[in-house]
């Protein structure tokens, strides 16, 4: 498959999994109103709020099954990404091209080794400034994806723990808050990742097709 039929896989997935957050986000709400109604969950109807937590339950596995294809997917993306950069530009690399499938599997390194792997590339794939520009690699986009994605797993795990503990009923409805925040942050770390992976892309298609230097037709583009 080539580098763009591989990026439009992994925006679709992308896309996937915002919409299961976008679900649970709606079973949340849905299972919040059912706990307040009434004056909280022990006098509300129980036959609608098991069909509320059912939902929820439902929108949660939603999310299980499409998180693994989707990070595969990802995944290869990212790896093909690592391979065509290195070939721009190898000596702005600290690690091998297999580290960009390596990095996601061990536990504590795919916390900031994916991050490192994914800013070479930016750099790999930036074009160079013409004579008398000053050399500036803007990296916010990568910042961005990697930031709301390190949060959003970290505080998913902290909300899955808090409702798996939760017994009262404040205790559910403050689970169930703080796991619609992490869909949420989820959501938007979907967004920023989609953003990464489309400029990425088109930054090394670029670079292939007009040379490593910055001609004035990009300058002017970019201005």
């Amino acid at each position: 498959m080539s580098s763009v039929g591989l990026l439009a896989a992994a925006v679709g997935a992308l896309a996937l999994v915002a919409l299961c957050d976008l679900f649970s986000l709606f079973a949340g709400f849905r299972l919040r109103a059912v706990i307040d109604a009434d004056g909280g969950f022990v006098t509300a109807p129980q036959q609608a709020y098991a069909a509320a937590a059912s939902l929820y339950e439902t929108a949660g596995r939603y999310q299980g099954m499409v998180y693994l294809p989707c990070a595969i997917v990802f995944v290869v993306w990212f790896f093909r990404m690592r391979r065509n950069t290195g070939l721009l530009a190898p000596d702005r690399f600290r690690n091998g091209p297999g580290w960009a499938v390596g990095a996601w599997l061990i536990p504590l390194v795919n916390l900031w080794m994916p991050y490192r792997i994914a800013l070479d590339m930016w750099g790999a794939a930036t074009l160079l400034p013409s004579d008398g520009e000053r050399y500036r690699a803007r990296t916010w986009p990568v910042n961005l994806w990697w930031g709301l994605f390190a949060f959003s797993l970290l505080f998913n795990r902290y909300a899955g723990t808090t409702y798996q503990n939760a017994e009262t009923p404040a205790e559910i409805k403050d689970a169930v808050t703080q796991y619609m925040a992490a869909d949420l942050v989820h959501i938007l770390a979907a967004a920023a990742a989609v953003h990464f992976a489309v400029r990425l892309t088109g930054m090394q298609r670029l670079k292939v097709m007009e040379g490593p230097y910055r001609s004035e037709v990009v300058k002017g583009a970019s201005a």
